[in-house]
Formats: C-alpha cells, structure tokens, sequence
C-alpha cells in the first residue's frame, strides 16, 4: 500500500471519500525499521547500511556508489509524492521519474481517492532510508528499508483547509520497505510496502 494507504487505515468507514491513510504510510513502511524515526526533515544524506568487510577497495566504492543512486531515487521518488499528494494530483511532478509499477499505481489510486474527497496534505513526512541489499542481476534489483514519520504530514480538506480527523490509533511512525529495479543507469522505485508495525 502507499503512504497515503497506511495513514487512513481504518479510517475508510468513518470518513466518506477517504482512503486508509493508516496504512498509506506502507509506501515506505516495507522497509526494514530504522533507529531514526524520530529526527526532522526527509533524511537524503543516509549512510548505505552496506560496507563489505572483505570486498576490494575498488568493489567497496562500486558498491558505495550504487548505494547512493539507490537512496538519491528513492528519496527523489518520495519527494515527489509528498508534492502530489499535496495538490491531490501527480500533474506538474517529477513522480513517474523515478516511481514505476506497482508503486505508481497504488499512488495514483490514493491520489484519485483524494481528489474525490476533496482532499490534499500539508507539511511533510520525515524519511530515514537505509540500503538493505542489492542483487546484481540482468536487471539488478535493491531493497530500502524506512523508518517513516508521518507526524507532521497532515490531511486536511481542500476547501475548508481543517484537518481531517484520522483514527488515533493509526501509526504515524512505521516501518517500510522498498523494492528498486535499475534500469539502464536509472534505478526506479517499483514496489513500496508499508508495515503495520512501529518504528
């Protein structure tokens, strides 16, 4: 499910045109959690979490560097959603350049759901991305794992601009996953996962 999915979960029944943001947050809750849930604005400095013991200098740095362009299209995906979702449309964003597949899809369903709610977002989810794995491949594919914090990335109606009351026992903080394909140069985010566990 999407970021937007996790966060109205539960609250599809008392809310009528919305759709479960508690479970919305998924978008990057299939990560693995992370430590970090708690600091401030999306994290797109995050260390690779892999650092091979036995690897070459030259194989350290290649792996380094696959980290990075996993983590810079991962968060470049994630900024592009927090702009659609906050205008309930993905017109205008950079959304399809780096989110594909299933991801687009959940995230378009959720901004489609939105916009017949009459509804977008304020302020802004906190990330803290971390590389879990990358499998060289004919198409080699990498899992990011995130702890995301939804705190300060509030629904309100568009109209009215008043926060939309969610269920007070959604997670604002959960753990999410992510899986990337590399496509050419290019590594695209295909799949985002949200996990209803705390992080």
């Amino acid at each position: 499910m999407t970021a937007m999915n996790r966060r109205s979960k539960g609250r599809r029944t008392a809310a009528v045109h919305t759709r479960k943001y508690a479970t919305a947050l998924l978008i990057t809750s299939s990560l693995v959690a992370m430590a970090g849930c708690s600091s401030g604005d999306s994290d797109t400095s995050s260390k690779p979490s892999s650092s091979p013991s036995a690897a070459s200098p030259s194989a350290a740095s290649t792996a380094g560097s696959e980290d990075t362009a996993v983590l810079a299209a991962y968060t470049s995906s994630w900024h592009a959603q927090t702009e659609a979702y906050s205008k309930a449309s993905s017109a205008g964003t950079d959304l399809t350049k780096n989110t594909t597949f299933k991801a687009l899809s959940d995230i378009e369903s959720d901004l489609s759901a939105m916009r017949e709610a009459g509804q977008v977002t304020t302020g802004k989810p906190v990330i803290h991305p971390k590389v879990v794995k990358v499998t060289a491949a004919k198409i080699p594919v990498a899992t990011v794992a995130d702890c995301v914090d939804t705190t300060n990335w509030t629904l309100i109606d568009k109209a009215s601009k008043k926060k939309v009351p969610l269920p007070t026992t959604r997670l604002t903080k959960y753990v999410s996953t992510a899986t990337l394909e590399k496509w050419g140069t290019k590594w695209m985010v295909t799949k985002l996962t949200a996990q209803d566990q705390t992080c």
